[in-house]
């Protein structure tokens, strides 16, 4: 059983923020505001919930025990509140989990979108094909998940699949689920142009990165070199004959960007500086996650992209996530995207887990 005590000041605070936003809700028109107000609101329902059963809990439970002290209780009613006794306690260390879980520090970065990126790595042009395979398999798990995949860049692979793509995926709490999967991901497999039925392994890196707003970083006009020139595509009618794409270097830190997807050099440049701002972003807000958790040996999502973290075996139909020790014989059901989400599910618990351990104090 949790030693754990749910602070009473922080969850009056929760309770009267639900009662502040129930009230303003009522007393708004516009569209945005409601619109606002009511995701806050939905945002605060479980945890509200859970708060006002756990205080009706503790009324319970401090009933039944009364009743357990009292010497006249027959045995079969003394029988009857034990059992009850049990079971509201059970109850109320769910909730005192849940409550735990809900007071942990947020990401702040968890409800945004994001930027996916997919490179191939080791293997040629296997490799190629694995990024497209995972691509794919983000894509279709976006699309289980109503959210939406726009690509910004793409380079196709010499056999299929791509030496890099760059897309964006949007949605709510879009890098709350999928801010796992940056790092190497391997594969092992028999390649279609393998005449020997050979396994061969390859990799593939993913980088997820938080959607940056404008608000979250200022970046100076005078830091920001443009260059244009004609995208680089496969020729024919198509083939852009402007100068439309568009290189942005944030010259302090070096960090460029090229985006050639659109027609349109405006778009291009809107969309490179949506990229740039995302990538500074997130190194900002790396930075500011290594330093509060410089006293872990470990953290699960810490975007290492030197680390394998996940390894996909065709052969056996297996995959297996290093970070957790987790391994599922339904790779056909992962990669197709519809089974990814017990993969997510699993990190993310695993996740929560090591928080609650390194969690200082609850003052």
């Amino acid at each position: 059983m949790s030693d754990f005590q749910p602070p009473d000041d922080k969850l009056d605070a929760i309770l009267a923020k639900h009662a502040l936003l129930s009230a303003k809700i009522s007393a708004v028109s516009a569209a945005g505001e409601i619109v606002s107000l009511s995701k806050e609101l939905s945002a605060l329902e479980g945890i509200v919930s859970a708060i006002t059963r756990y205080r009706r809990l503790e009324g319970e439970i401090g009933a039944t025990r009364a009743l357990l002290e009292d010497a006249s209780l027959d045995e079969a009613m003394r029988a009857l509140a034990k059992e009850e006794a049990t079971a509201l306690e059970a109850e109320r260390e769910t909730l005192t989990n849940t409550i735990r879980l809900a007071l942990l520090p947020k990401d702040i970065a968890d409800e945004r979108s994001v930027i996916l990126e997919v490179r191939a790595g080791t293997g040629g042009d296997e490799a190629a094909l694995f990024a497209g395979d995972l691509f794919r398999m983000y894509a279709r798990y976006a699309e289980v998940k109503g959210w939406t995949t726009e690509v910004i860049s793409a380079s196709d692979g010499t056999m299929g699949g791509y030496k890099e793509i760059i897309a964006e995926i949007h949605g709510d709490g879009v890098f709350a689920r999928l801010k796992f999967e940056s790092g190497v991901h391997r594969v092992q497999r028999v390649p279609n142009t393998e005449a020997s039925g050979r396994i061969h392994t390859s990799a593939a890196t993913v980088a997820v990165l938080p959607l940056a707003q404008e608000v979250d970083l200022a970046i100076l006009d005078s830091d920001l070199k443009f260059e244009t020139m004609r995208s680089q595509g496969a020729g024919g009618q198509h083939v852009n004959k402007t100068e439309s794409a568009v290189r942005v270097t944030h010259l302090p830190t070096g960090l460029a960007v090229l985006v050639q997807e659109e027609r349109s050099q405006h778009k291009n440049k809107a969309r490179a500086l949506d990229l740039l701002r995302s990538r500074l972003f997130e190194i900002e807000r790396q930075r500011l996650a290594d330093a509060r958790a410089a006293d872990r040996k470990s953290q699960l999502g810490s975007g290492d992209r030197s680390e394998r973290i996940r390894t996909y075996n065709f052969p056996q139909g297996r995959v297996s996530d290093h970070r957790i020790n987790l391994t599922l014989y339904k790779l056909d059901a992962v990669i197709e995207g519809g089974g990814f989400d017990e993969v997510v599910e699993a990190l993310i618990t695993d996740h929560q887990a090591r928080l609650l351990a390194g969690e200082a104090t609850w003052a």
